[in-house]
């Protein structure tokens, strides 16, 4: 082999990966942006949040607003660029969870203040630290019915926040649902879908920053977006550690962030699959872990700098899926932005003065997307001769009870409301019992695959034996599946590979390691198995 095609396959190998693709500095930054204007207003409502109910003034929150800029901004990159043991390496954005407000606001109501949060915070990370490996090993038991279930409620629970944007974002304001509010968002999401009709591709896939900015031009021509506030915290500010004092520590507190923490676990590894799924890259134990991680390191760090736990901001995900920009190193230029954002209070003054209906219009699209892509998950799931209907089913309704009744677990213990109180949580827990009740605890290995269409929705593959008896008993195929020239044709068109007993169970180990989730990766293993 000559040199060049050695040094062509080595490059080819280092970027072998969807998101280790490198675009230009500035196109990268751009992108990166369209994900900092996508969270922002997420990751600003839990300072706010917070805040509020620590009975902090304006500079108060304004200080808890850029430390959680700041640190969103580190942990992103943390995240996202990854070094040793900590980082996804995928696109994935961090920022402040939601699902430590409950909890958070109720060690407040004690009395002690936000030392004991940050306390709590403090404590319950680290240890979420040493538990994350453990965590991720239940990466097998995230089968595509599960995956796919948890995706799309991901989506739907994100509707609720894209619906009160568009609204107007303050409740309490006296425009709050107003038809000027609604015709903002509805245009916004007009100049969305006609961007995304343009044919270029430039253009397409910033199709959300350009609405953004469009519908926020509109807003100032008419008078109904206010700059004049963008300068109130000055220039530059670089988050003062322990500005609320230092940490104290409480073990009731503690144990119920910890729950809060056990939670941002399920939360954060079904964004990492959703967002592997989405970019199509393989997703293992490992990396799992090392996305826990990052995530407990970010988190332990953050009380340090006036902040709370970080999580992976599900709404990126559907930003990834919408513009098809698998790049991680776009969210790491986001990561820098946010950082930047921290430290000049101007420049995120800037973003917190956008409209938020134009953001509700941008978040339909976003927010729908991540549904639909759960959506395509659970097309590839077999139903038949099983229960994953039931699965699916019940798992959803677990997971958009918490969003259409928020006061269903009102009348349960704490400990309850707070784990099932997200939508996401309840139903990625509900998912995973249910799949070990239904497709691991009692089911014997044999009975999970001697079935000729094995392991539906990751792949499939039959065995030399079985080809010419589901070639003569046309009965005993899969719906959809036709038989072509002596070869197996699923309802996609594609042909089903015929392999030997050892490849069987190589195929088999992959898809039980959830290192095979796509007929592409099915086929990866079948060629290592020839090598």
């Amino acid at each position: 082999m000559s040199a060049s095609k050695q040094a062509h396959k080595g490059n080819r190998a280092q970027t072998a990966r969807p998101e280790d693709e490198r675009l230009p500095v500035g196109t990268s930054f751009a992108y990166g942006l369209q994900h900092v204007l996508t969270m922002y207003g997420g990751i600003i409502a839990v300072p706010l949040i917070i805040g509020k109910a620590a009975g902090l003034d304006g500079a108060g929150i304004s200080v808890l607003i850029a430390s959680c800029l700041f640190m969103g901004g580190l942990a992103t990159i943390l995240q996202s660029f990854g070094v040793p043991f900590f980082g996804s390496q995928l696109p994935l954005v961090q920022g402040v969870s939601f699902a430590g407000v409950a909890t958070m606001t109720s060690i407040l109501a004690g009395g002690d203040g936000l030392p004991e949060v940050f306390g709590a915070v403090l404590v319950a990370s680290v240890i979420g630290l040493i538990v994350a490996p453990g965590f991720a090993l239940i990466v097998k038991f995230f089968p595509p019915v599960v995956t796919g279930t948890v995706i799309t409620t991901i989506g739907l629970s994100l509707m609720p926040v894209a619906a009160g944007w568009a609204m107007g974002g303050n409740a309490e304001a006296p425009d709050y649902g107003s038809g000027r509010n609604i015709l903002i968002a509805v245009g916004t999401l007009a100049i969305v879908l006609i961007l995304s009709r343009i044919p270029v591709a430039m253009v397409s896939r910033l199709s959300i920053l350009l609405a953004i900015v469009v519908g926020t031009v509109i807003c100032l021509i008419f008078g109904w977006a206010d700059f004049s506030h963008v300068l109130d915290r000055g220039v530059f500010a670089f988050p003062e550690p322990f500005a609320f004092g230092m940490p104290t520590f409480s073990a009731a507190a503690i144990i119920s962030m910890f729950i809060v923490i056990i939670v941002t676990f399920a939360e954060t590894t079904a964004d990492i699959i959703a967002v592997g799924e989405i970019v199509r890259t393989k997703v293992d134990s490992k990396r799992i872990a090392n996305g826990l991680r990052a995530d407990m390191l970010s988190s332990a760090v953050s009380p340090l700098f006036n902040s709370f736990t970080q999580s992976a901001f599900a709404q990126n995900v559907g930003l990834v899926a919408i513009t098809g920009v698998k790049s991680r190193f776009v969210v790491t230029a986001g990561g820098v932005i946010l950082v930047v954002l921290g430290l000049l209070p101007v420049m995120g003054g800037v973003v917190a003065a956008i409209p938020s209906p134009v953001l509700g219009g941008a978040g339909i699209v976003l927010f729908g997307t991540v549904a639909a892509s759960g959506i395509r998950t659970l097309s590839k799931v077999e139903y038949e001769g099983n229960l994953n209907m039931i699965l699916v089913a019940v798992s959803l309704a677990f997971g958009i009870i918490p969003v259409v009744q928020p006061d269903f677990y009102n009348s349960f213990p704490s400990w309850v409301g707070i784990i099932l109180h997200s939508g996401i949580s309840s139903a990625t827990l509900m998912a995973v019992l249910l799949n070990l009740v239904f497709n691991h605890i009692g089911v014997r290995s044999k009975d999970r695959t001697d079935r000729s269409v094995f392991v539906a929705g990751t792949g499939r593959v039959i065995r030399r034996e079985e080809l010419e008896r589901l070639i003569n008993h046309e009965a005993l195929l899969a719906e959809g599946d036709t038989v072509k020239a002596g070869k197996i044709v699923d309802c996609n068109g594609e042909e089903v590979p015929v392999v030997t007993e050892h490849q069987h169970e190589k195929v088999v180990e992959a898809i039980n390691k959830g290192e095979a989730r796509t007929q592409e990766d099915v086929r990866r293993v079948i060629k290592e198995t020839e090598d």
